[in-house]
Parts: C-alpha cells; sequence; structure tokens
C-alpha cells in the first residue's frame, strides 16, 4: 500500500467527501449503504460489464458527453430546458441522476423497480411544446430511444479511452445489452443490445440533430459556467474538453463551443486521464474484490469513483 503523508491524506478525504456530497447528494453514505449493502436479489451479478463502467471515474467524463450529445435533438432539449432544472437546480439534477444509475446497477431488484417507477411517473407529467410550436411528451418512447442510446454510447466510449479496465468486443456488448435491459422498463422500445446495433441507432437520429439556441445555452452553460468554486474550475475545464473530444467530429461541429473548450481540445486525452486518475484517487474505494468482465482472470479492486449514489 501507497503510504501518504498524513496531511495528504486528511486532503484527500476531504476532497473526496466534497465530490461525493455534490454528486449524490448530503446524504450520500445513508444511500451508498442501503443500495450496495441491502441483501436481495440484484438485476445485475457482480461480473456484469454494466457494474465496472459504472463505477470507473471516466463516467464524469462520458456523463458530460452524454448531454452534450443529447442536447443536439431540438424536442428532446426543449422538454430538458423547461423541465429539468439543469440550471436553476443543476446538482439536484446530478443527484437524482447519479442515484438512479446507482440503484438500478447494484441495488435490490426491488428497489430499483421503484425507481424505474418513480422515473416513469416523472415523464408521464413533462408534456409541452418546442420553441417552433411542435409537442412533445417525455415517455416518447422514440425520444426516450434517443436519450438512450446516447448516454450508452457516451459511457461505453468514455470508458474504453479513460476506464481503468476497458472492456473486450464481447463485453462491450454485454454492456449495451446490459443497459437494454434497463431501457426496457422505462418505455424504450426494441433498444439496441450490440455495439453495432447501438451503432446503427445513433445514426438513424443523426438526419433530427440540429443546434438551436437551447442546446447553445446548455453547451455554453455547462462548458463555460459550471456552478463550481473557482479551485475546481481548471480540472473541470480539462475534463469537459475531454468530453468533447470524446464526441464524433460532426457532433463538434454543431456545438457551440466556447474558446476555450477549443483551445484545450488538443490536451484533452492527457488532461482529461489526470482528471479521471484523480477523482478515482480521492474518492473510496468499495471493499469487494469482483471479476472484471472482458478483463481475463486478474481481479480488481472495483473503484466507488463513479458518479453514483
Amino acid at each position: 500500500m501507497l503510504w501518504t503523508p498524513p496531511r495528504l491524506g486528511e486532503l484527500r478525504e476531504r476532497a473526496g467527501e466534497a465530490l461525493l456530497h455534490r454528486v449524490a447528494g448530503p446524504t450520500a453514505h445513508e444511500k451508498r449503504a442501503r443500495i450496495h449493502g441491502t441483501p436481495g436479489p440484484r438485476w445485475f451479478g457482480p461480473d456484469r460489464p454494466v457494474r465496472l463502467v459504472h463505477t470507473d471515474a471516466a463516467m464524469y467524463v462520458g456523463g458530460l458527453a452524454a448531454l452534450l450529445l443529447q442536447s443536439l435533438h431540438p424536442v428532446a432539449m426543449a422538454a430538458v430546458a423547461a423541465h429539468s432544472g439543469f440550471e436553476s437546480d443543476p446538482w439536484g439534477r446530478l443527484q437524482r441522476t447519479s442515484t438512479f444509475l446507482a440503484t438500478t446497477t447494484f441495488g435490490t431488484a426491488q428497489d430499483a423497480e421503484r425507481a424505474v417507477l418513480r422515473v416513469r411517473r416523472v415523464h408521464d407529467s413533462v408534456r409541452g411544446r418546442t420553441p417552433e410550436g411542435a409537442p412533445y411528451r417525455a415517455s416518447d418512447p422514440h425520444l426516450l430511444a434517443w436519450v438512450h442510446a446516447a448516454e450508452t454510447a457516451c459511457f461505453l466510449r468514455a470508458h474504453q479511452r479513460y476506464g481503468r479496465h476497458p472492456l473486450d468486443p464481447r463485453a462491450a456488448d454485454g454492456y449495451v445489452a446490459d443497459m437494454a435491459r434497463v431501457a426496457r422498463r422505462l418505455g424504450v422500445v426494441d433498444p439496441p443490445e450490440s455495439t453495432a446495433e447501438l451503432a446503427a441507432r445513433l445514426a438513424e437520429y443523426r438526419p433530427e440533430l440540429r443546434a438551436t439556441a437551447q442546446s447553445r445555452a446548455a453547451a455554453r452553460y455547462l462548458l463555460s459556467r459550471p456552478p463550481l468554486p473557482w479551485p475546481a474550475r481548471l480540472p473541470y475545464a480539462f475534463l469537459a474538453a475531454a468530453a468533447v473530444e470524446l464526441l464524433p467530429p460532426w457532433v463538434r461541429a454543431r456545438l457551440d463551443l466556447p474558446y476555450a473548450t477549443r483551445l484545450l481540445l488538443p490536451l484533452a486525452r492527457p488532461g482529461g486521464r489526470a482528471v479521471v486518475a484523480a477523482i478515482r484517487w480521492i474518492m473510496p474505494s468499495a471493499p469487494r474484490r469482483t471479476r472484471a468482465p472482458g478483463a481475463g482472470s486478474r481481479e480488481h479492486e472495483p473503484s466507488s469513483s463513479g458518479p453514483q449514489g
């Protein structure tokens, strides 16, 4: 075990607690104990790829990339802008999302079902019109499928680039299949089950994607005006650049990228690796040992550094 000077160890613990509370809320430890410690059957066993991906700090890059990609669908972005509170309550939205991911990935089957029902009830109440007058409802299977495909692709791509244990092709397909299991319960019809199907599904949505005033405002907020204290702004800038660089060039071309983000793109990969490694270092590790899918016979200590409750 690497020796850490007492003062550095104290700073590490404080930073880890601050990040955990930002991402999972003030009751983060209680939620974590319930999600991971409650006995009972789970949707996913310890050998499933979704567990490996969702415990890794690469999720911070993938989550931000997913928000940027999702914003390019005008109807989905209109619903987010009108109902999600991503600017008025950004940390609350992040905490709700991270808790949902943690519960469905690691929690008991009963708690996962309850989490899905809560989200479906919220979706049923969200409806309105885009600025152009087109009607929308959050429970629309077409919109749900877009949100699902975008986040699955970004989570997986971030893990393959920045994760501690990248998945082999078979395990990558397994991750897409695991995510499809949750998506069906949320109301997605025929979600992709493999990386090839996921790529094809994203391509189907490409003609619908375009920049709007709302998507440009979302990009500026996420990349230039994050609700963070000043000491965290520089690491976040590299994290944001890593998220943008993760996206295909045609997606980046449609985003309203701030000058500072464009300036950092050549350093996005080394900067992203450094920030992800720092997050992984400051966050506590889970005590259990599991076998990493697609990583041979080597066992690893799963990190709890992903954005989970």
